[in-house]
């Protein structure tokens, strides 16, 4: 499913305009990732999380050259399931 088919359904389920929907998951999105660049955890409850980690620097290989290098240490994105989105695509 993509972010189009998404807002298709969100719109199906909840009887409002693609329009509108489309804005709210706009909305929902920023607010997310605005939340993780200022370093806060998003919990939506029987969801999951969505947080920041930093993730330290590591030594790899350029693929290109085979020659080894050191990756920088940066933040990531994470993304935690909660017990309850678990449960319903365990039992599927």
């Amino acid at each position: 499913m993509n972010r189009k088919d998404l807002i298709k359904e969100v719109a199906k389920k909840s009887d409002l305009p693609q329009a509108a929907c489309e804005k709210v998951l706009a909305s929902v999105l920023d607010t997310i990732s605005e939340a993780l660049v200022g370093g806060d955890k998003v919990q939506l409850i029987g969801f999951g999380t969505f947080e920041s980690k930093a993730r330290g620097e590591r030594n790899g290989i350029n693929p290109l050259t085979k020659k080894p290098m050191t990756i920088p240490a940066t933040n990531v994105p994470v993304f935690k399931a909660g017990k309850a989105l678990k449960d319903a695509v365990a039992k599927k």
